[in-house]
């Protein structure tokens, strides 16, 4: 499938920052525990997403050729206050107009530093757009709060994780090599969403590895509902067994794909 525009990355990640900052000023209790990231409090998970996306600003700002360290990063830790709202609402507020603003300056060409073998700054407006997306379920799931996403964002954000499990495979080989094996598939079936987004995928395992591609196939498992869940489900935000969620065939063969890519 095609991505989706720069601009369109832009303006989701600045939607998910006024929606993660929701969070914080909704008087959830940030030193509560995010149960899908038990090692972070609430402020803690909000803390790494601005710094990430602080990150990422500095080196589409600077057109870095190389990696900034984190530390070097100004105000990349948040703000000196523990535990105040306020003061982490407005460096979060501050943080997603630094970074969107780099963004769109740049356009989607721009070459920068990056992690993987796209070195420009598109990658990395596709990259902050999943990786806040599904950071923003994990503080709605701290504060018990409702989660939704553009159906157009969450297809995208799990084609971006498919194709990242392929990167790890190949560059990570001691981290993906267990998916290696007898050939199974799995089937993702959205089951709310307009016939013409697709939103459908099947990923094959096998002795050579791992492949994926959008369609509806017969598969060794199917794991079939609403579009929302399913990404998180598929992210490992949510238990196969979350309401609306239906598996199909063999759900050891699922359980074991999700075992095998926490290295996310």
């Amino acid at each position: 499938m095609p991505l989706l525009t720069h601009d369109r990355y832009c303006d989701e990640i600045a939607h998910q920052v006024e929606q993660l900052r929701a969070v914080v000023t909704s008087g959830a209790d940030l030193s509560a525990t995010v149960p899908t990231c038990p090692d972070w409090s609430l402020e803690d998970l909000v803390r790494h997403m601005g710094g990430a996306l602080r990150w990422v600003d500095a080196l589409v700002r600077t057109r870095a050729k190389e990696n900034i360290p984190p530390e070097q990063v100004p105000l990349g830790a948040g703000p000196q206050e523990r535990g105040d709202a306020a003061a982490l609402d407005k460096w979060l507020a501050d943080t997603g107009e630094l970074v969107v603003g780099a963004l769109r300056e740049a356009g989607p060409d721009t070459e920068v530093w990056a992690w993987t073998g796209m070195l420009h700054t598109g990658f990395w407006a596709r990259r902050m757009a999943c990786e806040i997306t599904v950071h923003r379920a994990d503080a709605a799931l701290a504060a018990g709060l409702p989660y939704e996403v553009a159906p157009d964002i969450a297809a995208d954000a799990l084609d971006e994780w498919l194709q990242l499990v392929e990167w790890a495979q190949r560059n990570l080989p001691d981290k993906a090599r267990d998916l290696r094996g007898p050939q199974r598939s799995i089937h993702l079936h959205a089951t709310d969403t307009d016939p013409g987004l697709n939103a459908e995928w099947i990923v094959e395992l096998g002795e050579e590895g791992v492949g994926w591609r959008r369609g509806h196939e017969k598969a060794t498992v199917a794991l079939r509902g609403p579009l929302t869940p399913l990404l998180l489900a598929f992210y490992r935000r949510l238990p196969l067994d979350a309401p609306g969620l239906e598996v199909l065939g063999e759900r050891e063969v699922l359980e074991f794909w999700l075992e095998r890519t926490s290295f996310g």
